[in-house]
């Protein structure tokens, strides 16, 4: 498990001078958003699995060669994906702006390999893209495999450089908004 968390505006004396919280995850960060100052960490540049949270990096590739409004098609032959899910079906026109949505509030695995295939050809080479973008955030001990987070043991991640992608990721007002949404209608 890894706790990610940022602080929008910066802390008092006397807060950023308290003892911190009993932390249970195995790693951990608190960064502040806008300059990236570290102000805890534990085990920040330990390897983890990032499962889900892979889809921050898979929104922020998407959200930088897409239109939101651009119309993604299921591919011929899409039979699903492991895990969450919207149950894409082969055929069915959306918008990015949809599927990122679907990705992003119903954490949906299957959005994230047709996104990942409307945007590099296929899921292979959507990692490409997906580690060049990590690598290009200051995010130096990553690599992933695949654009949802399922498991595999060269998909991995720390908890700082799992930071610089949320850092970046958080500078696109779209991402912040989807974010922010509890509920969304597909």
């Amino acid at each position: 498990v890894v706790l990610l968390v940022f602080v929008t505006q910066g802390l008092g004396a006397a807060a950023a001078a308290a003892a911190p919280p009993p932390v249970v995850a195995r790693a951990a960060i608190l960064m502040e958003a806008d300059t990236g100052q570290v102000l805890y960490a534990k085990n920040p540049d330990a390897g983890m699995y990032p499962a889900s949270t892979t889809k921050i990096l898979t929104a922020l590739v998407v959200l930088e060669r897409c239109d939101l409004d651009e119309e993604v098609r299921v591919p011929p032959g899409f039979t699903g994906v492991d895990g969450s899910a919207v149950y894409l079906r082969e055929g069915e026109v959306f918008t990015v702006r949809d599927l990122l949505y679907a990705l992003l509030v119903h954490s949906a695995n299957d959005a994230a390999v047709v996104l990942a295939e409307h945007v590099a050809g296929s899921v292979d080479a959507f990692a490409g893209l997906m580690n060049k973008k990590a690598a290009s955030t200051g995010a130096r001990h990553s690599h992933f495999v695949n654009p949802n987070g399922l498991p595999d043991e060269d998909h991995y991640t720390t908890a700082r450089d799992l930071a610089l992608i949320a850092r970046a990721a958080m500078r696109h007002p779209a991402f912040r908004e989807i974010v922010a949404t509890k509920n969304y209608v597909l």
